[in-house]
């Protein structure tokens, strides 16, 4: 059974940051294509940034330059640093794998506000 499971969201002020984590578990980790994906109230789900086995990644424009997105292949996790959080990055975020995306998380809140 596949499980993915984020942690990291929260509260921060504008122009703060937060570093998410996603531990998988029930796939070849080193293998999968993982990305992270957010979906804000009232909006469509989006892709945030992927990152494909061998390290090659991509964002979303409105994030270029401010969230970078990793991986350990040693230790499974994948990691999205958040830095220079807008009001507009309010959402749930959501870590998924395979391209389809074939799996997903459960999603982690994060605000943005003084």
């Amino acid at each position: 059974q596949v499980q993915l499971v984020e942690s990291g969201g929260g509260l921060v002020q504008p122009g703060g940051s937060l570093r998410l984590s996603c531990a998988a578990s029930g796939i070849v980790f080193s293998t999968c294509h993982m990305g992270w994906y957010r979906q804000a109230p009232g909006k469509q789900r989006e892709v945030v940034a992927t990152i494909t086995q061998y390290g090659s990644t991509n964002y979303a424009n409105s994030v270029k330059g401010r969230f970078t997105i990793s991986r350990d292949h040693a230790k499974n996790p994948v990691y999205l640093q958040m830095n220079s959080l807008k009001p507009e990055d309010t959402a749930v975020y959501y870590c998924t794998a395979g391209f389809g995306p074939d799996y997903w998380g459960r999603g982690t809140q994060v605000t943005v506000s003084s």
